[in-house]
């Protein structure tokens, strides 16, 4: 059980304030922004497992609930305890999973109405928070068998994202579902031109800090921790990125003098491996001025910030405005879209998202293929990328692309890659991503 402490009812609010402002739109990221640092850590972990257990939440809630009160946070703080409610039944006969917040059923109920004395929107609704987490103590079995059937409830996610994976991956929607469900591992990328891998490792294991290598350049740690408080974070040793997202820099197969474009490029994960695999001139290209800075903060730390590296906070369908007629010999379009298939790093993803957004991200998508296409060199690659495993954003895509641009030639990428959990040979795992390449015919 998790200790008790004054702070629980407040953290208990502060994450229902959170989850409220995803509902009506806002991401957890900024929504959690916005909560005092003292009760951010608590709120943080609160709401990330509600935001993964939300159709079941929500589905609980509809069923004990008649009428939506007026108060979003506090419907939300509804939904919040009735999921830490029922944890905390299940782990009397179970051992609860890695990452659930588990308290008594007592120190709950008692600390979800305390929290809703901590603000006038939702002080009147007392009696409510305390009737209905009382009923579902009592007849919890009648309420769970009305909604076994649910299908939000059973996989939280939204019922059109199910269908969509019923319908593309009939074999293995349920795995990606699960995946997408599982706390996924931190990993690292080690910045090969300040230090080795083995440095870093050594690093790591004298602080009693057990890692696994993968790939050319990857950790994973087996416990995640603080990055800044992890060996090497001032020194710019390494960078946080997920095993999938660390094969795109190296498929333009970028030399020394290159010019290079990497487009979309907050908040710098592949601009930064693509300026340590090769002493290229870089051009990152990003829409938000302020996700750019990120950009700019990631390389100076990295010690990537020189000459011959130029961010641009400008759109990539406006070539006209940042584009000095030079051609690329490389361009990485990391393309906007749905971020399907990152939803373990960012569960409110899946509660933000609408079915119509994927033909909206898709367009977007395709004009800036298509704005990106007019800058490659006769002879130079263009990698698309997306975090996406929605074929509308993938294999769809790039099929539509190739057949848009005669002078447009398909090499071999890995395609679609599923969302896959840790095991023997993926110590890492790995996110969803879609890679297709592309070389301009001379």
């Amino acid at each position: 059980m998790n200790p008790v402490t004054p702070a629980l009812s407040h953290s208990l609010l502060a994450a229902a304030s959170s989850v409220a402002a995803v509902e009506s739109g806002q991401s957890l990221t900024e929504a959690l922004a916005d909560v005092h640092p003292d009760v951010r850590p608590a709120a943080q972990a609160l709401a990330f497992y509600a935001m993964r257990h939300w159709g079941w939440a929500k589905a609980v809630r509809r069923t004990l609930v008649e009428r939506e009160p007026a108060s979003a946070t506090m419907y939300a703080l509804i939904g919040l305890s009735l999921l830490l409610l029922d944890a905390s039944i299940r782990a009397r006969e179970e051992s609860p999973a890695a990452g659930t917040p588990v308290y008594s059923a007592h120190t709950l109920v008692d600390q979800a109405v305390q929290a809703t004395q901590w603000h006038r929107s939702t002080a009147s609704f007392k009696g409510l928070v305390n009737a209905v987490l009382r009923r579902f103590q009592r007849e919890r079995a009648v309420i769970l068998s009305r909604i076994e059937n649910d299908l939000e409830a059973t996989w939280n996610h939204p019922r059109w994202w199910i269908e969509s994976l019923q319908k593309n991956y009939p074999q293995n929607w349920q795995a990606l579902l699960a995946a997408a469900n599982a706390h996924p591992p931190l990993t690292l990328r080690v910045n090969i031109r300040a230090t080795t891998r083995e440095t870093v490792e050594r690093a790591f294991a004298e602080q009693g800090i057990e890692t696994t290598p993968f790939g050319v350049a990857g950790l994973v740690l087996r416990v995640p921790r603080p990055i800044t408080s992890l060996p090497g974070y001032a020194q710019g040793w390494w960078s946080v990125q997920d095993a999938g997202a660390q094969l795109a820099a190296p498929m333009l197969d970028v030399k020394d003098g290159m010019q290079v474009l990497d487009a979309c490029a907050a908040p710098g994960g592949k601009t930064a491996h693509l300026l340590e695999l090769a002493k290229v001139d870089l051009t990152a290209l990003d829409v938000d001025a302020t996700r750019l800075e990120r950009v700019h903060q990631n390389l100076k730390r990295l010690g990537l910030m020189r000459r011959g590296v130029r961010l641009v906070a400008e759109s990539a369908i406006k070539t006209h405005i940042w584009w000095d007629g030079k051609p690329f010999d490389a361009v990485l379009a990391d393309l906007p879209c749905t971020a399907s298939g990152i939803v373990s790093r960012h569960p409110d993803i899946r509660w933000l998202r609408r079915a119509q957004d994927v033909q909206q991200t898709a367009k977007l998508a395709r004009e800036i293929l298509d704005s990106l296409w007019s800058v490659v060199a006769p002879g130079g690659k263009l990698l698309m990328v997306t975090c996406s495993i929605f074929p509308e954003e993938g294999e769809q895509q790039a099929q539509a692309f190739a057949a848009q641009h005669a002078q447009a030639e398909r090499l071999s990428a890995p395609g679609q890659l599923l969302p896959h959990l840790p095991d023997a040979e993926h110590p890492a795992g790995y996110d969803g991503f879609f890679y297709a390449l592309f070389t301009r015919r001379t």
